[in-house]
């Protein structure tokens, strides 16, 4: 089925931008309550030396919509995964069986992958124009190797295993209907 009139999205992530992540999404409808959106998320950037924030994830997402495609209240299922290098990012946090205090003075490499539900409300601002603001739960699995610190080379443990259960997404979607 050719796409019509607002059927289809192209979006960015305004909270991923703060990061200085890139991002992009696309949402395509599948009928009228029903889309799926896919987007993907990279930072390849280099930080100070004493810290690193590297990664890529992709998360494709299929959307039930309560009064039609891409207005008002949906729920989401998403799936997720990417690779990550991540370490000198100074906290004291521990959330939920996580403690991402160990960030502080290691480096963490491996790839993740999981899933979760989400919740969330798209604002028409215009034609073509929304705001999109979104939140997600669930479950991600991590397989890592953790090295001595952000910025040296050396591994201290090697193919460790993470079971996350936790927030999985928050989106402010600045989106563009065609």
């Amino acid at each position: 089925m050719p796409a019509q009139a607002q059927d289809v999205a192209l979006k960015t992530n305004l909270a991923y931008d703060a990061t200085a992540s890139a991002n992009l999404g696309l949402e395509f409808a599948m009928s009228r309550k029903w889309t799926m959106d896919i987007s993907g998320n990279l930072n390849a950037w280099n930080m100070p030396e004493d810290m690193k924030w590297k990664h890529w994830f992709v998360q494709p997402e299929a959307r039930y919509w309560f009064c039609e495609k891409f207005g008002g209240h949906f729920f989401g299922i998403h799936a997720q995964a990417g690779q990550f290098n991540v370490g000198g990012i100074k906290n004291n946090i521990k959330f939920l069986g996580t403690d991402f205090s160990k960030l502080t003075d290691s480096r963490y490499q491996g790839w993740m992958a999981g899933g979760g539900i989400s919740y969330g409300y798209a604002f028409i601002l215009g034609r073509s124009w929304n705001l999109e603001l979104e939140v997600g739960v669930g479950y991600n699995y991590t397989l890592y190797d953790r090295f001595e610190c952000a910025g040296c080379g050396r591994k201290v443990e090697e193919d460790q295993e993470h079971h996350y259960i936790g927030p999985t997404k928050a989106a402010i979607n600045l989106v563009y209907l065609f």
